[in-house]
């Protein structure tokens, strides 16, 4: 059985503010999580056509998240580079 991590003190990690995180929204987590039951690591479809399947098991997973009390980060988006 492996040995548990100790947790690391809060003192040690920096503020969301301070590395540039935000909290993602219910939208943009269902999106990202149904893209990731649709398509593999290439970005190709996977076979068996589960369209409607992933995007109803991203809903329910985001849904389960937030009533567990879940919040997610993500990054800031950066400007669009000028070329």
């Amino acid at each position: 059985m492996p040995k548990p991590v100790p947790p690391m003190p809060d003192a040690e990690l920096p503020s969301p503010a301070a590395a540039g995180l935000v909290p993602a929204s219910e939208a943009e987590l269902a999106a990202a999580l149904t893209y990731a039951l649709r398509f593999d690591a290439r970005g190709k479809a996977r076979r068996g056509g589960g369209d409607l399947a992933a995007s109803l098991a991203g809903e329910r997973l985001v849904e389960h998240l937030r009533r567990s009390g879940f919040v997610l980060m993500r990054t800031r988006a950066d400007r669009p580079h000028s070329t």
